[in-house]
C-alpha cells in the first residue's frame, strides 16, 4: 500500500479521498523534522504546506517519495530541482487560491484608499473625523502587475468594473493581452503606474525585486501591493519611500519579518515603524486564506497526484 504522509494539515477532503482511493495516509502534523526525516524513507508522497523545508539532505533520505505536494503556490520551501533529479514530482495549488488572493489584494487597496482601517477604530472612540478621512477613488488609476500567472490574471479581471487601466509584465510569460489587461515592459510600468502589485514567486531573481534602485525608477509616487512573498520586497527601501514619498502607501499581506513557516513575525524596528502608520494597511499572510481556498486547493492537489497516478 502506497503510503502519504501529510506533514501539515489541510482541508480533509484530500486525506479522505487519498484513504478511499487505497493510498494508506498518515497524519505527521505534530512530528518535527527530524522525526519526518527518520520516517519518510518508506513514503510515496508528502502533502505539505510551509512548516518544513524540504532541502537536498532530506531528499536524499526519500527513497521511495515519487511526489512532494505543496498546498498553495510558492515553492520556495521545496528544493525543486534536487527533487526533479531524483525523480521527484513537485505539484502545488496555485489554481486554488488565485481569486482569494486577488480579492484580498483588491480588499486593502480599497480600504487603504478610504481610511477605513483608521475610521472604523475612531468611530468606536465616537471620533468623528470626516475631513481628515476623505477617501481616494480607484477609478482612473493605472495598476501595474508584475506576474501574471494565477494571481496576477484574476486580480486584473477583478478590476476590470472599475475604470481602470490594468498593465501587466511577465518576464517568462507572453501573448496574455485581453480586454482587461495590456501586456506591456517594465518601462511602461515604472512610466506609468499608480500602484503597483506583485504576483511573483520567491526566488534568486525576485528576492527584493523591489529596492531603492528599483523606487526610483518610478515617474511618478505609487501605491504597492505585495501579496506575494516578504522578502520580494526590501524592507529598508520600503520605509524609506513612505517617508521620502517615493511611496504614498502600502498593502501587505507579506513580511520580510515572517518566520520561514508564516507562523509568527519578529519584530524589528522597520516592522515597528510598517506597523505603527497610517500609510500602511497589513494583514498577517492570509491572502490565499479563505473558507473556499482551504477546500479548492484540495480538490487541486487531488486532481494533480489522480492525474501522476493516470500517466
Amino acid at each position: 500500500m502506497k503510503k502519504i504522509l501529510f506533514v501539515d494539515s489541510l482541508h480533509s477532503f484530500l486525506y479522505n479521498e487519498l484513504k478511499k482511493r487505497g493510498y494508506h495516509c498518515v497524519e505527521g502534523y505534530h512530528f518535527s523534522k527530524d522525526e519526518i526525516q527518520a520516517m519518510s524513507s518508506d513514503f510515496y508522497g508528502l502533502v505539505i504546506r510551509s512548516r518544513i523545508k524540504i532541502d537536498s539532505a532530506f531528499i536524499d533520505n526519500c527513497n521511495q517519495l515519487k511526489f512532494i505536494a505543496r498546498a498553495g503556490s510558492g515553492m520556495e520551501n521545496i528544493d525543486e530541482e534536487y527533487a526533479k533529479s531524483k525523480g521527484i514530482i513537485c505539484l502545488n495549488a496555485p489554481e486554488g487560491n488565485r481569486q482569494a488572493v486577488a480579492e484580498h489584494a483588491l480588499a486593502m487597496l480599497l480600504n487603504l484608499f478610504n481610511h477605513l482601517t483608521t475610521a472604523d477604530v475612531e468611530v468606536r472612540k465616537q471620533i468623528w473625523k470626516r475631513e481628515a478621512n476623505r477617501g481616494t477613488e480607484l477609478s482612473r488609476k493605472t495598476i501595474g502587475i508584475i506576474g501574471y500567472g494565477n494571481t496576477g490574471s484574476a486580480f486584473a479581471k477583478l478590476l476590470a468594473g472599475f475604470d481602470v487601466k490594468v498593465l501587466a509584465y511577465d518576464k517568462y510569460k507572453t501573448g496574455f493581452d485581453q480586454a482587461h489587461v495590456t501586456e506591456c515592459s517594465m518601462d511602461d510600468i515604472f512610466e506609468q503606474a499608480d500602484i503597483l502589485s506583485l504576483h511573483i514567486p520567491l526566488t534568486n531573481e525576485t528576492h527584493h525585486l523591489l529596492n531603492k534602485a528599483f523606487l526610483q525608477r518610478f515617474k511618478k509616487p505609487i501605491y504597492i501591493i505585495n501579496t506575494s512573498r516578504g522578502s520580494c520586497v526590501d524592507t529598508h527601501a520600503l520605509v524609506d519611500g513612505l517617508n521620502n514619498g517615493t511611496l504614498k502607501g502600502a498593502c501587505l499581506d507579506v513580511l520580510e519579518q515572517e518566520h520561514t513557516s508564516f507562523s509568527s513575525v519578529v519584530p524589528t524596528p522597520e516592522y515597528n515603524e510598517l506597523a505603527a502608520s497610517k500609510k500602511v494597511i497589513l494583514s498577517p499572510h492570509i491572502a490565499g486564506w479563505t473558507v473556499e481556498s482551504h477546500l479548492k486547493i484540495a480538490h487541486v492537489l487531488f486532481e494533480k497526484i489522480q492525474n501522476l497516478e493516470n500517466n
